[in-house]
C-alpha cells in the first residue's frame, strides 16, 4: 500500500511523529541540510544579482538516495521541517531535489506540500496535515542572503587578515561586527578611572518582643542629613570610631506586601541569558538542548521572539497547575502576554 511521505531534519523529530501518526505514514530524515555553496570556491555569482550555486553536501548521498527512492513510491509527499529560515531553507532544497527526477510527479500541482507547527504534540500535527501549504519563498530568500553575505565576508575579508595581521584568523558578517563592538568596549573600560570609596555596615541586635531578640544588618546611608561619601580608609575609620559610641533606636517599622508578576514565556534571548546565569550554559549548548526537548515534543518552538501562547496551551496549562498544585495556585483568569517585536 502507498504512503503518504513525511521528511522532516533530524531522526529524532521524526521518531516522535511516529508516535502520533498511523501506519499510512512513513517519516524519513534529511540529516540537517542537504545543499550549501561548495567550500572549495566563492559559490557566489556576483555578476548575475548574487546568484548561490548549491551543491550536494557531504555525506548526504545516503539520505538523499533513500528520501528519492521513497518518494517516487508515494502517493503525496509532506515537506515537515522547522518553520524557521533554516527549516524552510532545509524544504525548498528537499524540494528543488525532488523535482529533478525525470518524469516526476513532483510537477503535479499539492503532490509535494509543506507543512507547519510551532509544538510536537498530537493535535498539532493533525491541525497542521488538515491544513497544508507552500514553501513560504521569502522566508528562503531571507536564509540564502545571509548565506550569501556570510560567504562573501568571509572568502573576502578572511585573505586580507592573512596578510595584514596573521594566517588562520577569520572575518564574518557577525563576528566581525561583534569584536568591534568588544574593542570599542574595551577602550572606554581602558579610559575609565577608578575611585576608591567605602562603605560601613552594622550588625545590630533589637529586643523586639520580651525575650525576643532580632539580628539586624544596617548600612550607613547618611552622615548629618548628607549622602555618606566616603573616600579613604582613614576618613571612615574615624566615622566607625564616632558610632561604637553611639546608641541606636529603630524610629519606625513599614510593613509592605510587594506584588510581583511571573516571568512572560521565554524567547531565545531570554531562554540563552537564563541559561548562562543560573547553569552557566554557552549560547550553543542552550539551543542544542531546546532542539532535543522541541523534537521529543517537550516544549514549543524555541527559535522565536514571540512570548504569546495559543489558547490550547494555556488551558493546558491550567490544568496542570490545578491538578499537580491545587486551586489555590491557580490564577482566576490566564495571564496573556504581548510580544514588543515587531519582527516576531
Amino acid at each position: 500500500m502507498k504512503k503518504k511521505l513525511i521528511i522532516v531534519e533530524s531522526p529524532t523529530k521524526s521518531r516522535t511523529l511516529a508516535g502520533f501518526l498511523g501506519d499510512e505514514y512513513q517519516i524519513l530524515a534529511t540529516m540537517g541540510h542537504i545543499r550549501d555553496l561548495p567550500k572549495s570556491r566563492l559559490g557566489v555569482d556576483v555578476d548575475h544579482d548574487f546568484k548561490p550555486e548549491y551543491v550536494l553536501m557531504a555525506k548526504k548521498e545516503e539520505a538523499i538516495q533513500k528520501i528519492q527512492q521513497e518518494a517516487k513510491k508515494a502517493m503525496e509527499v509532506i515537506l515537515a521541517t522547522d518553520s524557521d529560515r533554516e527549516g524552510e531553507a532545509i524544504a525548498w532544497h528537499t524540494a528543488q531535489i525532488l523535482r529533478k527526477i525525470p518524469n516526476s510527479k513532483f510537477q503535479i500541482p499539492n503532490f509535494l506540500s509543506r507543512i507547519t507547527f510551532h509544538e510536537i504534540t498530537k493535535a498539532a500535527i493533525e491541525k497542521a496535515l488538515n491544513q497544508p501549504g507552500k514553501i513560504n519563498k521569502q522566508l528562503v530568500n531571507a536564509q540564502q542572503a545571509r548565506r550569501v553575505l556570510d560567504r562573501l565576508v568571509g572568502y573576502k575579508l578572511s585573505p586580507l587578515l592573512w596578510r595584514k595581521i596573521r594566517r588562520g584568523l577569520s572575518a564574518g558578517r557577525v563576528q566581525s561586527v561583534t569584536v568591534r563592538l568588544i574593542v570599542d568596549r574595551e577602550r572606554e573600560i581602558e579610559k575609565f578611572k577608578p575611585e576608591e570609596y567605602w562603605e560601613i555596615w552594622a550588625q545590630l541586635s533589637a529586643a523586639v518582643h520580651p525575650g525576643g531578640v532580632n539580628d539586624i544588618l544596617a548600612k550607613l546611608v547618611k552622615i548629618n542629613d548628607k549622602k555618606a561619601d566616603l573616600k579613604t580608609g582613614i576618613q571612615t575609620k574615624k566615622v566607625v570610631s564616632e558610632l561604637k559610641k553611639a546608641n541606636y533606636q529603630v524610629e519606625k517599622i513599614e510593613k509592605k506586601e510587594i506584588f510581583q508578576n511571573p516571568s512572560p514565556p521565554f524567547i531565545t534571548s531570554t531562554l540563552q541569558q537564563k541559561a548562562a546565569q543560573t547553569l552557566y550554559f554557552s549560547g550553543k549548548r542552550t539551543m542544542r538542548a531546546a532542539q532535543s526537548l522541541y523534537e521529543k515534543g517537550l516544549i514549543t518552538y524555541h527559535r522565536t521572539d514571540s512570548v504569546v501562547l495559543s489558547k490550547q496551551a494555556m488551558a493546558k496549562i491550567r490544568r496542570y497547575i490545578n491538578s499537580t498544585y491545587g486551586e489555590k495556585y491557580l490564577p482566576e483568569k490566564p495571564r496573556f502576554y504581548k510580544t514588543k517585536s515587531k519582527l516576531a
